[in-house]
């Protein structure tokens, strides 16, 4: 018996939307990293990019579970010395909520050439509109 490995030609990437509203966070970016990746697909292998596209619209709507709104924070720092700067996780919904998915989506993917490129594959709007109508995306239920 030989392993299959998928070949250039076998990829056949799909569009999915998938609706944030009312969903939870981790949930929501568990289901979209295993989109990316392609681990639906019974020609899944860990070293090829065998992905779909994801669309994630109402992303001002997700939800987040406790106390996480008001105490969890994101970190960034300019290498600069004072350079740390602390953002919570409510401040950034109100004002770029499509960031909070994507660092989400980003922490559970591989951090390698394949997870950046499966990364570029993600699409986040704010609202329920996006410019994908004509690539036919289908629904994806969480």
């Amino acid at each position: 018996m030989k392993t299959f490995v998928p070949k250039k030609g076998d990829i056949k990437p799909a569009w999915w939307v998938v609706d944030a509203e009312g969903k939870i966070l981790g949930r929501l970016a568990t289901a979209v990293a295993t989109l990316l990746r392609g681990k639906n697909k019974p020609t899944f292998a860990p070293f090829v990019d065998t992905g779909d596209f994801v669309v994630v619209i109402n992303a001002a709507k997700v939800a987040v579970t406790g106390r996480k709104p008001a105490q969890k924070k994101y970190y960034s720092h300019s290498q600069y010395p004072g350079g740390l700067r602390t953002d919570v996780l409510e401040d950034v919904l109100a004002k770029n909520p499509e960031d909070v998915i994507k660092k989400a989506v980003w922490g559970m993917i591989p951090k390698n050439k394949l997870g950046r490129s499966v990364y570029k594959k993600l699409k986040v709007y704010r609202g329920p509109e996006h410019p994908h109508q004509a690539q036919n995306p289908r629904e994806f239920r969480v």
